[in-house]
């Protein structure tokens, strides 16, 4: 299993869900939970949704697979359309992928041949931030901000280098400043002049950080980063594994946030997980260089645009349209955040942060002075207890201690009033009997 303790289930039983409707699935005993997590930010139009599987089957019947190595095929040729046309300005080419993985390491080689193309061919080098997830194939582990993750697979591939978050509640530099001084962005330049501003290729940034807990950005944040990547003739890349298709209300997160990335990468909900696929979208002048002569872009993939994925994107995508699920996160999030809010009653809650339907809760084992737990106590609080709790009352979600101890939320798109305060009820109980834990 991955990113799993294979030893803890010699003595433990193995969870094993077997269906799914709408926001909840149940196990092999006839169980019901609430998916708070969406599978794995993945489930956005919900479970068991006939059309889905029914388009997939069609398409199955009209051409199961063909690739698109020097060929194309009707669904990813109208894929990619539908998704230029929803992608934010110039952002009218689309490289298919079948995981987020994949379209971030993409992104990289596409940064990379695209400067060599240019005649910059010292640009390789790439930025992202502290504790960020980007992935996990070697070239996107080198991105990624957290260690733990990294440690195992080193050397890596070089050329990737961290900058601060936008974590305000652990901010050393600002957090009792007003507000943001936004020297996490200016962190960037640092970077740029450090290394050398004709060798760095491209910035990478979710418009909320994952890892870590659902960080969003302060204030200026982004235009401050987009200006940066500007000046310096750097390559900006949303990473919306996670953030694109509404888990924050709009088609794209940088929409929300107001900047125009060169390259989105996206995955996840693109097909609600009912098929395998993700996607690099990328601004016009990046693929030029490759539209003359004898160039290619000298990258693929097997399954990239699967006709059978793509077939399905296309029925999710209408799915989200007809049932308008980008509004009802959008009238669903302040109840969302205040029901998660009421739980900073609580002393083991320090912090509530996130956007639309992707929310983090932060522990603490000291409100005032924001003391966290260490590593034999978060073990104890997050493994031994919380994890298997909150799945006992019937809630899936997250808890995480990559950066500091957190409890992750992210449900399916369709979720209402009922499925949110159900998260919160049960959350509040949970809570509660973890801190009497803590306390003895």
């Amino acid at each position: 299993m991955h990113f799993t303790r294979l030893g803890a289930y010699a003595t433990e039983e193995l969870p094993i869900i077997s269906r799914g409707e709408g926001c909840y699935v149940w196990d092999d005993k006839g169980r019901r939970y609430l998916d708070g997590l969406s599978g794995l930010f993945v489930v956005a139009a919900g479970h068991g949704r006939k059309e889905l599987a029914e388009a997939a089957a069609w398409q199955a019947e009209q051409l199961a697979y063909f690739p698109i190595w020097n060929y194309a095929h009707p669904p990813a040729l109208e894929l990619a359309e539908r998704l230029a046309g929803l992608a934010p300005g110039d952002v009218n080419r689309i490289f298919f992928t079948t995981s987020g993985s994949e379209a971030v390491e993409s992104a990289w080689k596409l940064a990379r041949q695209y400067f060599r193309a240019v005649g910059q061919p010292h640009r390789t080098k790439v930025i992202a931030r502290n504790v960020a997830y980007h992935g996990t194939t070697m070239g996107a582990l080198a991105i990624n901000g957290v260690a733990g993750i990294r440690t195992p697979f080193e050397p890596l591939t070089p050329g990737a280098f961290h900058v601060p978050n936008t974590d305000r509640y652990r901010c050393r530099t600002c957090a009792a400043a007003p507000a943001c001084t936004l020297a996490c962005a200016d962190a960037i330049e640092d970077v740029i002049e450090f290394e050398g501003p004709d060798t760095i290729a491209a910035v990478y940034l979710e418009p909320v950080q994952n890892g870590g807990g659902a960080i969003p950005p302060p204030g200026g944040y982004f235009a401050r980063a987009r200006e940066i990547c500007n000046r310096y003739g750097v390559l900006l890349v949303s990473d919306e594994v996670i953030c694109a298709f509404g888990r924050l209300g709009y088609w794209f997160g940088c929409e929300r946030y107001d900047y125009l990335p060169d390259i989105i990468t996206t995955a996840k909900a693109l097909t609600s997980g009912y098929s395998p696929l993700g996607a690099m979208l990328t601004r016009d002048f990046l693929v030029e260089p490759f539209l003359e002569g004898n160039q290619s872009f000298s990258h693929g993939i097997t399954f990239g645009g699967h006709p059978v994925s793509c077939a399905v994107a296309m029925a999710n995508l209408d799915i989200f349209e007809r049932e308008n699920l980008l509004a009802n996160v959008r009238d669903h999030e302040d109840e969302f955040r205040l029901r998660l809010e009421s739980l900073l009653d609580l002393p083991i809650v320090g912090d509530v942060r996130g956007a639309g339907y992707f929310w983090a809760i932060e522990l603490v084992k000291d409100k005032e002075t924001k003391e966290t737990f260490d590593g034999k106590e978060r073990e104890a609080l997050l493994r031994g207890f919380l994890a298997p709790r909150l799945f006992e009352a019937g809630l899936i979600c997250r808890v995480d201690d990559r950066g500091d101890p957190v409890i992750q939320l992210s449900p399916p798109l369709i979720a209402g009033s009922e499925e949110l305060a159900e998260i919160e009820t049960v959350l509040r109980t949970v809570l509660v009997e973890a801190w009497k834990r803590v306390q003895s």
